[in-house]
């Protein structure tokens, strides 16, 4: 049987080699006949700890790890980018902004 796949975001990395999914998906209301959404947290192993919050990543069902850890991160999709980086990138690009395209490809 195959090991289930669920897809969702990083809101917890404070422990160590653990991180929280959320996990988010719809359901069907029979009486309304509507979509709503619900969703659910799942605890799940990162071994080399590069998850952090934010970011969309790939768990798997795996053997119990722990009391509450079942899952395991597979991969990352899509990676956040922390403060830092985001302030960093603002702060060249105001650099670069007078100056002409030959000097702002010779600083990159």
């Amino acid at each position: 049987m195959p090991k289930k796949r669920l897809q969702g975001v990083v809101v917890s990395d404070k422990m160590q080699k653990t991180v929280v999914v959320r996990v988010e998906r719809q359901k069907f209301h029979p009486k309304f006949k509507v979509y709503y959404k619900v969703h659910k947290k799942y605890k799940a192993h990162d071994e080399q700890n590069k998850c952090k919050v934010g970011d969309w990543v790939v768990i798997e069902e795996t053997r119990p790890l722990s009391k509450e850890k079942r899952w395991q991160v597979v991969e990352v999709l899509k990676q956040t980018q922390t403060k830092e980086e985001t302030e960093e990138k603002e702060n060249t690009e105001k650099e670069n902004e007078g100056k002409p395209e030959e000097v702002k490809q010779n600083n990159i």
